[in-house]
């Protein structure tokens, strides 16, 4: 019986690839993935604090815009505080709704990655011409504001058709968040003979999953990050061959902005941080680049 398949990458079981390392000799990346989102009043989709009521659903729409307004705010301090990079998941929209936020970031030099258009769609659900619009749409919202183009994506909850890969590398991306299926970076074949990376990016030590569908308490979260990474910096260093990883945190500003949260959230952070010499604290950009331009990635 032959299973259907994506066809964009083979099986690789991770103690038979070929070694590396990151920057200085380092075996752990770890980055902060940090979702800034913006969602529709009275319409579309989003997350739920509680059962929503008939639109508006004024609770669940003012508790996620809690996080633009406050959360991220108290976050970016604790950042600036550890000294931490951030690649930030913007939806393009937040720079018509609260500009400052990204130029926040922007000013400590952190990465722009490009989070759809908005939270309250999926793009998955589009026929091909409108992902195409969606995907171009957002490009040129950050190219605008930004500069230049991103290099990295995230889809709207993790949506995909199945053409993405392609549309995103036909419009100049150079890696995605989307597939949670390893702990180092994977080549993805695009229908144009080329391919592109896939970061790995966090379906459990997220906060979303954790806290949102299996209603992980603060503490209980903080400690999933801390135990995540000290058992992934084990078996970097494990004497029976450890392997070079990539552990990325997932972080939305409405859930982990929350003081109670926050104050978890800090501690599990100042953990890793403690341990800067051992490991590269880094940006989702950042570990794409510096795969891509390894000699075994060729």
């Amino acid at each position: 019986m032959t299973l259907a398949d994506h066809g964009r990458f083979p099986y690789s079981g991770v103690g038979d690839r070929p070694d590396f390392t990151w920057p200085g000799g380092r075996r752990l990346a770890v980055y902060l993935g940090l979702n800034l989102e913006h969602f529709a009043f009275g319409e579309g989709l989003g997350g739920q604090l509680a059962p929503g009521g008939p639109q508006p659903d004024v609770l669940n729409y003012a508790w996620r815009e809690y996080g633009n307004r406050v959360g991220v705010w108290r976050m970016l301090d604790a950042f600036d505080a550890l000294s931490m990079p951030v690649s930030l998941l913007v939806n393009s929209t937040i720079y018509d709704h609260c500009p400052g936020v990204v130029e926040a970031f922007r000013a400590r030099g952190d990465e722009v990655v490009a989070h759809g258009r908005t939270n309250a769609e999926r793009q998955g659900e589009l026929d091909e011409a409108g992902e195409s619009r969606l995907i171009a749409e957002t490009t040129a919202a950050i190219r605008a504001h930004e500069g230049r183009a991103p290099r990295g994506w995230l889809g709207p909850w993790i949506s995909q058709s199945r053409v993405t890969p392609d549309l995103l590398r036909e419009q100049g991306y150079t890696y995605l968040l989307d597939w949670c299926h390893d702990d180092q970076p994977t080549w993805m074949s695009t229908r144009d003979g080329g391919r592109i990376l896939a970061v790995p990016y966090p379906q459990e030590v997220n906060d979303i999953p954790a806290i949102m569908v299996r209603r992980a308490s603060a503490e209980e979260f903080a400690t999933m990050i801390v135990d995540n990474f000290d058992e992934m910096l084990e078996q970097t260093a494990s004497a029976s061959g450890g392997r070079t990883l990539v552990m990325g945190i997932a972080l939305h500003a409405y859930l982990v902005g929350q003081p109670f949260r926050l104050r978890h959230l800090k501690r599990a952070l100042a953990h890793i941080a403690a341990h800067r010499d051992d490991v590269w604290l880094t940006t989702s950009g950042a570990v794409a680049e510096h795969f891509a331009a390894l000699p075994s990635a060729g």
